[in-house]
């Protein structure tokens, strides 16, 4: 491993601490920042989200689909968890706590925010870092390879259509134009690009051309991500500071969510016999979310200061810790399935 994915909560957590100190402290810097948007796209947050995810799009080996029929469990698994039970347990609690437990103490416009947030971050099942749980977990590599590609197709058709129905049953209207446009720009052209390099660049017998610019891109992409996170935090540094109550809220449905799917998840690997290195990555591909696609949307539906925005940001600090956790958790708990 090398030594972002050796350290990974460390990096990203000083990103964290870097975006607060640098917001508060430059806010005009962050406001002007923000103010570079087209068309409810802002550019620098768009320029980094795609430098970050392209690298892992172009991993995505469609050809690997055809081997999922050897354990199609596996698969089955991951589907229903990531399309039939985890975006709408998650629009569930959003509701739960913010229109009832904590209505008390959010107003009802913010609320719905908070909730629409939370929501796109349910039906963005992990794309990009789920290749660093699974390597963590010691998983099946070109079995995650098959349900990452699986799922990137899925999310191409399905996002759009379940954002749409689950923001709009939680009565917030939703400009379908932007919605589709984000899509486009996060999901299906990074894609696309990813599968088109790959093309070129991998051969039959010989993937050294291919492992050799995605060592060559790795850094780049690394520094994608931290360069998104100092920014959203930077944008959000002044809301965090002067209301880090927001924060905990958020971030209790989120920790309930994120656990709560993996235990459903984990106890059906269990009950399915999957074998631990098919079990762990299906049980966190479901369980993480694609927080840069999250991000984008949030950004171009309601705005950089929005509570949808802020929501998408906990998510991202929420991530890491737990999801650290969840790895130790299936390496501890190794025994229980088939190797």
């Amino acid at each position: 491993m090398g030594l972002f994915e050796r350290y990974l909560s460390v990096w990203v957590g000083l990103c964290i601490l870097a975006g607060l100190l640098l917001g508060n402290i430059m806010p005009g810097v962050f406001q002007a920042i923000a103010g570079m948007e087209i068309a409810h796209v802002n550019i620098p947050v768009a320029l980094f989200i795609w430098v970050m995810i392209f690298p892992m799009m172009v991993q995505v080996d469609f050809s690997a689909i055809k081997d999922v029929g050897k354990k199609p469990k596996g698969l089955f698994l991951t589907l229903v968890v990531n399309w039939l039970i985890k975006p709408f347990t998650m629009a569930a609690l959003g509701w739960l706590f913010f229109r009832v437990i904590f209505a008390d103490w959010v107003d009802p416009q913010t609320a719905g925010e908070y909730i629409a947030g939370m929501i796109l971050l349910g039906v963005a099942p992990c794309t990009a870092m789920v290749f660093v749980w699974s390597q963590l977990t010691k998983g099946d590599a070109n079995y995650t390879l098959a349900q990452v590609s699986i799922n990137d197709l899925i999310m191409v058709f399905a996002f759009a259509p379940i954002a749409a129905f689950l923001l709009g049953v939680s009565d917030v209207t939703v400009p379908w134009d932007t919605l589709i446009l984000s899509v486009v720009l996060y999901v299906v052209i990074p894609l696309v690009a990813g599968v088109l390099t790959r093309r070129a660049l991998d051969k039959p017998n010989n993937h050294q051309r291919l492992n050799n610019f995605l060592d060559a891109v790795k850094p780049i992409s690394i520094s994608g991500l931290l360069a998104t996170v100092i920014l959203l935090f930077g944008f959000q540094a002044q809301v965090i500071m002067n209301n880090p109550i927001a924060i905990v809220l958020i971030a209790i449905p989120l920790l309930i969510q994120t656990y709560g799917i993996f235990a459903i998840a984990y106890v059906g690997a269990k009950a399915m016999r999957l074998p631990h290195n098919v079990a762990g990555p299906a049980c966190l591909i479901g369980t993480s979310n694609f927080f840069e696609l999250a991000v984008a949307v949030a950004i171009s539906l309601f705005g950089l200061h929005s509570g949808a925005a802020l929501a998408t940001v906990v998510g991202v600090l929420v991530e890491v810790p737990v999801m650290l956790s969840l790895v130790a958790l299936i390496n501890r708990s190794r025994h229980w399935f088939p190797e």
